[in-house]
């Protein structure tokens, strides 16, 4: 497979498609379809869960109601295969938590004539410090 050309529409799309349904309480289960059954892997602040069920469960474990997100920038590259690499920077607030920095990183592989989230890394940018 080649490189695809339409890697930076297909990022674009995508990262406002996951955005709207994360954001969206009634619309966050839909999020399963965006992942795979079996080799899609999620990392979120450091836990990691394999699969959609594992990865829904780790979704639906969050307690915030209501988010508040701004994208500062999406940059994007094609992988070998037809995937495409993202990587989202931007800043959000959860219910009335201190706005955070956040940056995301996922993984396209191409599945028929879309695409699933294979890889998908979630961490605040918040650092530790003694």
């Amino acid at each position: 497979m080649a490189l695809n050309p339409a890697y930076e529409a297909i990022a674009n799309g995508f990262v406002q498609q996951y955005y709207a349904m994360f954001d969206d309480p009634i619309q966050r289960p839909n999020l399963v379809n965006m992942y795979n059954v079996d080799s899609s892997f999620m990392t979120f602040q450091g836990k990691q869960a394999q699969g959609s069920a594992k990865i829904m469960e780790s979704i639906k474990a969050l307690t915030f109601q209501k988010i508040n997100r701004i994208i500062s920038s999406i940059d994007a590259q094609p992988t070998f295969d037809g995937g495409v690499l993202i990587n989202v920077l931007g800043r959000l607030q959860a219910d009335e938590d201190p706005v955070h920095d956040f940056f995301q990183i996922f993984v396209l592989k191409p599945l028929g004539n879309s695409f699933f989230c294979q890889h998908d890394i979630f961490r605040l940018a918040i650092h530790d410090t003694a």
